[in-house]
This record gives C-alpha cells, sequence and structure tokens, in this order.
C-alpha cells in the first residue's frame, strides 16, 4: 500500500499543487490591469490626426501610421476613378507619384500602361513612363519614350529636359 501512495498518490498531488500554484502565479498580473472603480479597457477612441501629431510615437511608426490611414484611402479613390475613367491622366499621374514614392515602380508601370490603352501617345502619359523607367534604370526604354512624346508636341520643355538628363545617366 505504501508503494501506491508513492508512485501514484504524490504526484497526483504535486501534479494539482503545480497546476493550482501555475494558476495563481499568472493571474496576480492580471488582477492589476482591472479594478472596481474603473473598466478593464479603455472606451475612448483616439483619432487618427491626434495618433500623428502624438509625441511619443516614433517618425517610423508616424510614417506608417500616415500610409494606412491617409495614403490608402487616396490610392484607393485614384484607382477606383481610372476604373471609372480609365484615360483620366491627372489621376493616373498622381497615383503613379504616390506608388514611386512608396518604392512600387512596378505598380505605377502597370497604371501607366494601363492608361496608355486607353490614351495612346498622351505625351504626359509617356512622359511619367519614361520618368518610371529612368528611376528604375531602364535608360534606353526612356528614351525611346521621351522621343516619341517629342515627336507629338517637340518644343515641350519637361519632356526635352528628362531626355536630357536620361541621357547624361
Amino acid at each position: 500500500m505504501n508503494s501506491y501512495k508513492n508512485t501514484v498518490v504524490r504526484p497526483f498531488r504535486s501534479f494539482r499543487l503545480n497546476s493550482l500554484l501555475f494558476s495563481v502565479l499568472a493571474m496576480l498580473p492580471l488582477g492589476g490591469c482591472a479594478s472596481l472603480d474603473r473598466p478593464a479597457l479603455s472606451v475612448k477612441e483616439t483619432s487618427s490626426p491626434e495618433l500623428l501629431n502624438a509625441k511619443q510615437i516614433d517618425p517610423a511608426m508616424r510614417e506608417r501610421i500616415l500610409r494606412a490611414v491617409g495614403q490608402d484611402a487616396q490610392e484607393r479613390a485614384l484607382r477606383d476613378e481610372l476604373k471609372q475613367h480609365p484615360d483620366n491622366v491627372d489621376a493616373a499621374i498622381r497615383l503613379t507619384n504616390a506608388l514611386v514614392a512608396q518604392k512600387r515602380a512596378h505598380e505605377a508601370l502597370h497604371v501607366v500602361d494601363t492608361v496608355l490603352v486607353a490614351a495612346p501617345g498622351n505625351l504626359r502619359a509617356l512622359n511619367a513612363k519614361g520618368v518610371i523607367l529612368d528611376l528604375d534604370g531602364r535608360h534606353d526604354a526612356a528614351q525611346v519614350l521621351y522621343r516619341q512624346a517629342l515627336e507629338t508636341e517637340p518644343g515641350n520643355e519637361m519632356v526635352q529636359h528628362n531626355l536630357n538628363l536620361s541621357l547624361t545617366l
């Protein structure tokens, strides 16, 4: 009988005691999170502009919040505009600028290509695609686009300037 107590009862008591001790120790830190005079969770919402101006947020986090809150909404609105009006060069240029700023040149090229299908030979779209290709290091392809745009409007200083920059690169 003594061997039964040593092999079965003691480990069982030890297991129950360890489980109880673990439960109590796990609840103690949580006890400080809530009290009777205030709710456990805060119900006060902080608006996005307040979060963006908070001094305790580090600059990298602030930039991510800004991108998540503001730029994504702007990007969605521009994409919706382009779905409704695929030839809207103004919306396409604003969207490509935003995408290039976020280092998403491949997506920006896709946007410009879509506009060029809807409005082939558009000077601003050709220039924008040339700039993106230059930024991507594909200078020969960019120069072809600049020259194509200059055939449409030979005196355009912006395109001529971009062609000259591309040639020096």
